[in-house]
């Protein structure tokens, strides 16, 4: 098959990225099996010794449906757009929420079956790493550090609640992705970090905490952490539950049961997380999906039996309880 992506930003990425580095995952694992991936993308984009073709982009969509070639069999967009001018085949891939009243088009792949749920829509790939960029070293199961992997401003993330479960704790928290303004003995904020800084981080902390306050679409951070054989301590909304289970991490309610289960200490088996997210996120599965999901749109089959749309009362960004 002949497929095309569109993309501005530059790939792969060096530093900070999640979905940009699995979008460059996927096209490299593409390539690899033979088939013609093309990136309409960041003229600065290193992708064309991967058996990738480089095609600088148009900054206005309808431009770059001018540029798509004419032989393509399929177009793989991670944003929602309606095309004007030329006529062929697309997937989306959406990553995010829908707002309320949004529309998406019958063939959108949602990353969690949660997410896809919450737009009244059956089609979901899960998220996938490339697990060469997450080298792994077997280490005794110890629960001094913690680690916070996501936007610390984005108060659905909640931070707030990881900060004074590591102070109540008295265990040292790694905050990557922000920074907290109040000093504190157990709080180490790293900043926005990516590539080598963030997986130095990953290797020397023992859990994650991710109690988020929303309807996470998938929480890459998530697969990352147990990738390194850590567990995640996460909340009951959206794909946690689908990601967590109990010899991978905890499902906590409100944050003193995310106290507790700090302080229960379980002896987690870290190799048994490694082997666990190696099954179920790798690349290789997520390609296998995706080719799959092309050949029923190139067929002519739809991947969800209604339009896509946010189906729940409150905006996703409304704040959940905890």
């Amino acid at each position: 098959m002949k497929i095309v992506f569109q993309h501005l930003g530059v790939l792969p990425v060096v530093k900070y990225g999640g979905i940009e580095r699995i979008l460059f995952w996927h096209m490299r694992e593409l390539a690899s099996r033979g088939h013609n991936v093309v990136l309409i993308g960041n003229k600065d984009s290193d992708v064309e010794r991967y058996g990738i073709e480089l095609i600088e982009s148009p900054l206005e969509m309808e431009e770059v449906e001018e540029v798509i070639p004419k032989d393509a069999d399929l177009l793989h967009l991670t944003f929602n757009y309606e095309l004007k001018k030329r006529e062929i085949p697309v997937l989306y891939n959406i990553q995010g929420n829908g707002q309320i009243g949004e529309k998406f088009s019958s063939n959108t792949v949602f990353v969690s079956r949660r997410h896809a749920e919450n737009h009244g829509a059956e089609s979901f790939i899960y998220n996938a790493i490339d697990f060469e960029e997450y080298p792994y070293k077997d280490r005794p199961y110890r629960l001094d550090e913690l680690m916070f992997l996501a936007k610390g401003s984005w108060s659905v993330k909640n931070l707030k609640h990881c900060v004074w479960a590591a102070k109540k704790s008295k265990k040292k928290l790694h905050i990557a992705g922000g920074r907290t303004l109040l000093p504190s003995r157990y709080v180490v904020s790293h900043g926005m970090v990516g590539g080598d800084e963030k997986l130095e981080i990953l290797k020397k902390t023992d859990a994650l905490l991710f109690p988020v306050r929303w309807h996470e679409p998938f929480g890459i951070a998530i697969i990352e952490a147990m990738a390194m054989g850590s567990p995640v301590f996460g909340s009951p909304y959206g794909s946690l539950p689908e990601l967590i289970n109990e010899d991978t991490g905890f499902i906590c309610h409100n944050k003193f049961e995310l106290l507790d289960k700090i302080l229960l200490n379980k002896d987690f088996k870290r190799s048994s997380i490694r082997s666990y997210t190696q099954e179920k996120f790798s690349i290789s599965r997520l390609t296998d999906d995706y080719i799959n999901a092309y050949e029923r749109i190139i067929n002519g089959e739809s991947l969800n039996r209604e339009i896509p749309s946010w189906q729940l009362e409150k905006p996703p960004l409304e704040l959940l309880d905890f």
